[in-house]
């Protein structure tokens, strides 16, 4: 008889893929309705319990749990009793503060490239790359969109990301360097680390960050800061133009914007 190993999701190797498939569905419809059930109940679970709410047999939902234990979803109060895991808190709090950002923004992103007919972008941070979550544009701007909302791009390249950059500990900043290498889209990229220390300076120094062709050629960027009620930076707001028409009578435009936002979702530059 042929063994076959299993990678602990209860699908062997060597399944057929549309086997596979259903049963990777059947895996993560046990775990919803798992978490949902522990979401019932203001206080640990036993696992007889949570193994008759949800009708998984005590083995399956034993299994289940350890993984979504490990993924720091469930918590193990004590042992056989279970409840919600604070990364989901984290993870709730990362998907608030984006939903809440983006609908504050939306208003005055749209009223920011009105008046400078450029594409307007509203950026988070994730890891080692900005991603972008809203975009202003019309087709009078004249520039191609090359990146559509979703799309990412490496933090040292982008004037948005250079914000997060120069909020972030210098410890850290250099962790980043030496975990991507710097690496560069074109000849104004930067790929030092000496030269990234002094571009961060500038950007804390002016409130403001600028991108020279440095993530495309052609394109140019300045960036300000939105922050949010506990005064953490949590997104920011950029606006794109040709290289050879950005203009610096924006800069004033751009931080008001984002201090209107900022204001929206709760920051007081006074506290």
């Amino acid at each position: 008889m042929v063994r076959r190993q299993d990678d602990g999701t209860g699908i062997d190797a060597g399944t057929p893929p549309d086997v596979a498939g259903r049963t990777a569905i059947q895996v993560i419809d046990r775990l919803v309705s798992l978490l949902d059930a522990l979401a019932e109940q203001p206080e640990a679970v036993s696992l007889k319990l949570l193994s008759q709410r949800t009708g998984l047999h005590p083995s399956t939902a034993h299994r289940i749990l350890n993984d979504l234990v490990s993924a720091r979803l469930v918590d193990r109060s004590e042992p056989g009793t279970y409840q919600l895991g604070i990364r989901l808190l984290e993870l709730g709090n990362l998907v608030k503060a984006r939903l809440n950002v983006r609908d504050a923004a939306l208003g005055p992103m749209r009223e920011l490239h009105r008046m400078t007919h450029q594409p307007v972008n509203l950026s988070i941070r994730q890891g080692d790359e900005i991603v972008y979550i809203e975009r202003a544009v019309s087709e009078r701007s004249g520039m191609q969109v090359v990146r559509a909302v979703g799309g990412r791009a490496p933090l040292h390249l982008t004037s948005v990301g250079k914000l997060f950059l120069a909020a972030d500990d210098p410890r850290n900043v250099r962790a980043y360097a030496t975990r991507t290498g710097l690496a560069g889209h074109t000849r104004n990229s930067i790929t030092e680390p000496v030269k990234l220390e002094r571009e961060l300076a500038l950007v804390r120094a002016r409130g403001y960050a600028r991108d020279n062709e440095e993530l495309e050629l052609g394109v140019r960027c300045i960036a300000a800061g939105i922050r949010d009620d506990a005064g953490k930076l949590v997104a920011g707001l950029s606006i794109s133009a040709p290289s050879d028409f950005l203009q610096d009578d924006w800069i004033d435009l751009l931080c008001r914007t984002a201090g209107q936002i900022s204001a929206a979702i709760g920051f007081d530059p006074e506290l």
